[in-house]
């Protein structure tokens, strides 16, 4: 079998396996989804659901080549701070964190991090340390704005301070799951962090994904490198 009839069996199974799980993971967890959004009305005002623009990728295909186009679309999930954050604090951090001025906060355990962020409620602080938060994310994957496991989709400031072999991070769609969650999290540098993504992306198969999908589980009960 050709390289890119290999590439193209892998995209075919991955997104089934990304619709069928998506699906099975929304209808199983549907009355956890409800009580997090009535904690969420209860706790603070303003909507359960944050909508926010990423950048990721998405292929498309132009007569018989098939590439990577790096677009931007609407991300969701369980609104996790006070209503209308002024985003300038993280804006300035993730820009600290691109450029390796950031340094680990030895309050958070070493975690690259904001730590003690006053924006975030108390309901918000529980469904951010076992990223409850992301959930609202598998109706991204059913859109096919995402997968299950892939690169994180990252806010248009991050992508500004870019340099560009960190543009190598798009060659795949985002996900909600990754090497970076599971091997590292908050708990890596930014370069670290694209290494990770870019080995991911140059082995990627069905195997890895189903092997990232287990890690994710124990790396969600432990809370590592969360907040």
């Amino acid at each position: 079998m050709a390289a890119g009839s290999e590439n193209l069996f892998y995209g075919v199974l991955k997104r089934s396996m990304d619709i069928l799980l998506a699906t099975a993971l929304i209808i199983l967890l549907l009355p956890m989804l409800l009580l997090i959004a009535l904690l969420i009305k209860l706790d603070s005002p303003g909507p359960v659901i944050f909508a926010q623009e990423r950048v990721g990728a998405r292929r498309q295909r132009f007569g018989n080549h098939r590439f990577w186009v790096v677009q931007n679309f609407t991300f969701y999930k369980f609104r996790s701070m006070v209503r209308d954050a002024d985003p300038s604090l993280h804006e300035a951090y993730v820009k600290d964190f691109v450029l390796g001025r950031a340094q680990p906060a030895p309050k958070s355990g070493g975690k690259f991090k904001l730590i003690n962020d006053p924006r975030v409620t108390r309901v918000g602080r529980f469904l951010r340390k076992f990223s409850m938060d992301e959930l609202p994310q598998l109706f991204n994957v059913l859109k096919g704005d995402m997968s299950l496991v892939g690169p994180r989709p990252v806010p248009p400031y991050e992508v500004a301070g870019y340099q560009a072999r960190h543009h190598n991070r798009f060659a795949a769609l985002p996900g909600i799951t990754g090497w970076w969650q599971v091997k590292g999290r908050c708990l890596v540098s930014f370069e670290e962090m694209i290494c990770m993504d870019v080995d991911y992306i140059r082995n990627a198969s069905l195997w890895l994904d189903l092997k990232i999908l287990f890690l994710t589980i124990p790396a969600v009960l432990s809370s590592r490198g969360a907040e």
